[in-house]
């Protein structure tokens, strides 16, 4: 009987084991911060990077594969042939003979490739090294002490620009020797390159100081006086003794960069300037080759940004001729849909005159022939870069008469890829699926890549005809690499206002929702102008998974000025940003949620970055709607910010001094409602940490309790991945502290 139990006690020992075995193995990975910012989550949306040649042939490298098999490949988008464009081991033999211990284990993307493919440049160790990719072989172009920056291929691939110490050069790679076009460079006087402002507000991060001519001859370049404009200062805490740090930052109602174009020839070196002597300005804002190449196109803004002039300019004599002005009340917007068509009669130009943002025709004089697109809709952006870059068309097929641009016509969560004829007929939706499509078009409007994604769904890269029909899935999504996390996808509705308005939101639930229940919920904010952050497109929900996990919803929401459907509703925060408008519709939307069964009501929290930084503090001072809040790098008074947006938004202060005062967030912050963290970086040259100080100096004398976490020299992004671990698990126990 004994050894019948015991018996019957191993088999139950065996299966259980067995149980535990199986359980384990089905269990999921755990999601954690550590994890979001790994090699391994990188990877999730690694796709082959591409890049189009004049011949109509592609350029790709896909870091996805094996070190030892990375290497350009060229794809033929006729035959759908990807074949070997570089002997990859060669020329990384080649690079060690150059950097020694140095060089990296794999041969990379290169900075740029020329628009013929037969060479590539690298930054390496600070210095140009040019990749000759047929020989495999790189030769080493700059060996300074300096470092270059801004470098570019001129247009017929014979000759690199760059800027060094602030002057400009061009290096002839035909005849092997560096020319130095600008020789006044210092530390307030740029060749080039651009100041802050105007890299921020005006270029959208990108350092484009300097255009080339299509001949290749002359370069038109930006030179700008910074010498007035007012000092900004960090300082460093190493190491020993403290470094300081200064920036030219012009922040509201102080002096701009002056700013001026000339155009130098590469053989004599003689500069032309542009002469706008008598066509007053305070912004130069774009700098166009026209494809005559004896003429080049400016465009010049006032200082209350609500006139854009375009000017044709005479590349011999630097005269301007006055074309076209765009006038609006409030503020303009800066487009890069400007082009002049190649039959010399006709340019395309895009205004917000009618609401929305489209496309209009004129003759090379000035004068409006038609306009192309239409509708309660606005052209938008693809994708990448910054929210405040408008550059949506993406091809002009002038042999067919077509035009290829995206838009939010179909939904302002989606963007779409659209054509229609030069005299507005015709208009067509190209991208079939739901979602966010990305198009780069081929020289010849023959083929383009689609980067397209959803909500649910990762990226994945697409060659396609241009008439929309799918070729090929270049770089297919891999959700493989995220299956064993169980993510949940937040769903895409609407909520309306106290007006009838509808909200763009997203809600993201527990894998284990529970309709009976009392949830906690967290609000991701932002809330500037134009910049959705509701979008059927990847969002990386990570973070939004682990709060869930941790039991909480989370949900985002677009005040009506910020879900780019038009200008209108731009235009209503006009004097009043951070105002009773943005904080009705996240109130509105608040309240809805709290409306909900499976919602607790009294544990709301919001939290955004940047702009939703201050609406996070706006929402916690100017409402009672929230328990906690964080708030990072946001501004808390526009004052503190700089000339272009925040002038764009509230004019000056002496224009709009009541406005100023009326939306500082600093004078309610006394009035501050739950708990807040505060968390700001010393070294953020954007939004500057005297913003943090001096709301919390406010809600010191308030006897306001808070928290604060501050990230020593950290920038705007807080970027690094130490710092970035330590703020997402700073926040996560933030909210299960407080919520």
């Amino acid at each position: 009987m004994r050894q019948i139990r015991f018996l019957r006690s191993i088999v139950l020992l065996i299966l259980s084991i067995g149980f535990v075995r199986i359980s384990t193995a089905q269990e999921k990975k755990q999601l954690t911060v550590e994890w979001m910012y790994s090699r391994e989550a990188r990877e999730v949306t690694e796709l082959p990077t591409v890049r189009w040649l004049q011949n109509g042939k592609a350029i790709l490298y896909d870091s996805r594969k094996p070190e030892s098999e990375r290497t350009l490949e060229l794809l033929d988008p006729g035959t759908l042939r990807r074949t070997s464009y570089l002997n990859a081991a060669k020329a990384l033999e080649s690079l060690k003979s150059l950097l020694g211990e140095a060089t990296p284990s794999v041969i990379t993307f290169p900075e740029d490739i020329d628009p013929s493919g037969r060479r590539a440049f690298y930054l390496f160790q600070k210095d140009i090294l040019l990749l000759d990719i047929s020989s495999a072989t790189f030769t080493r172009l700059t060996n300074t002490p300096d470092e270059e920056t801004s470098v570019n291929f001129s247009p017929d691939g014979n000759k690199l620009a760059f800027v060094r110490k602030n002057d400009l050069y061009v290096y002839d790679l035909e005849r092997k020797r560096e020319v130095r076009l600008t020789t006044d460079g210092s530390a307030t006087i740029l060749n080039g390159t651009l100041s802050w402002v105007y890299w921020e507000e005006i270029f959208g991060r990108r350092d484009i100081g300097y255009w080339w001519s299509e001949d290749s001859k002359a370069l038109a370049f930006l030179r700008t006086d910074e010498s007035e404009v007012n000092i900004e200062t960090y300082v460093d805490f190493k190491p020993w003794s403290p470094r300081v740090i200064t920036q030219r930052y012009p922040k509201v109602g102080q002096k701009n960069p002056a700013v001026k174009v000339g155009v130098v020839e590469i053989e004599s070196q003689k500069t032309t300037w542009v002469n706008l002597h008598h066509h007053p300005h305070e912004y130069i804002i774009r700098v166009k080759w026209l494809p005559d190449n004896k003429r080049l196109s400016v465009q010049t803004m006032n200082r209350l940004q609500t006139q854009i002039d375009l000017f044709f300019v005479d590349r011999a004599t630097g005269e301007p001729t006055p074309i076209l002005r765009e006038t609006h009340n409030t503020w303009l917007n800066i487009s890069d849909d400007f082009y002049v068509l190649k039959d010399g009669k006709h340019f395309i130009w895009s205004s917000e005159r009618d609401g929305y943002e489209h496309l209009y025709r004129y003759t090379m004089d000035g004068k409006l022939v038609n306009q192309m697109t239409k509708g309660n809709w606005p052209i938008r952006a693809s994708s990448g870069g910054v929210f405040w870059l408008r550059q949506a068309v993406c091809s002009i097929d002038e042999k067919n008469g077509w035009i290829y641009f995206t838009a939010l016509e179909k939904s302002s969560v989606e963007k779409h890829l659209y054509r229609v004829r030069f005299d507005g007929t015709g208009m067509t939706r190209l991208s079939k699926e739901d979602g966010t499509h990305g198009p780069s078009f081929s020289p010849d409007s023959r083929y383009y890549f689609d980067r397209f994604s959803t909500i649910s769904s990762l990226p994945e890269l697409r060659l396609h005809k241009n008439d929309g029909t799918q070729l090929q899935v270049v770089g297919a999504s891999r959700p493989e690499l995220v299956a064993d996390f169980d993510l949940q996808f937040s769903s895409i509705f609407t909520i309306k206002a106290r007006d009838g308005f509808e909200l763009p939101a997203q809600i993201l639930k527990p894998k284990d929702f529970d309709p009976t229940k009392k949830y906690p919920v967290i609000f991701y904010v932002y809330g500037g102008p134009s910049a959705p952050q509701v979008s059927n497109a990847w969002q990386s929900p990570y973070y939004d998974n682990i709060l869930a996990r941790n039991g909480y919803l989370v949900m985002r929401v677009d005040p009506r000025n910020s879900t780019a459907m038009s200008k209108r509703l731009e235009d209503l925060i006009f004097k009043r940003t951070m105002g009773e408008i943005e904080l009705n519709d996240l109130v509105d939307a608040v309240r809805w949620a709290k409306s909900q069964p499976y919602v607790d009501s009294t544990r709301i929290g919001v939290w955004g970055w940047s702009g939703g930084g201050s609406y996070t503090m706006l929402a916690m001072s100017r409402s009672k709607e929230f328990k906690a809040g964080i708030a990072v790098a946001g501004v808390s008074d526009f004052r503190y910010y700089d000339t272009k947006w925040a002038e764009a938004l509230m004019q000056t202060e002496e224009t709009n001094k009541e406005g100023y005062e009326h939306v500082s967030l600093l004078r309610y912050a006394k009035d501050l409602h739950g708990r807040l963290l505060l968390v700001h970086g010393t070294y953020d040259d954007n939004v500057h940490i005297e913003n943090a100080w001096a709301f919390a100096d406010e809600l010191i004398r308030a006897n306001k309790m808070f928290e604060m976490m501050i990230y020593p020299m950290r920038m705007h992004g807080i970027s690094d991945v130490p710092a970035r671990i330590h703020l997402y698990n700073t926040m996560v126990e933030f909210w299960k502290r407080n919520l």
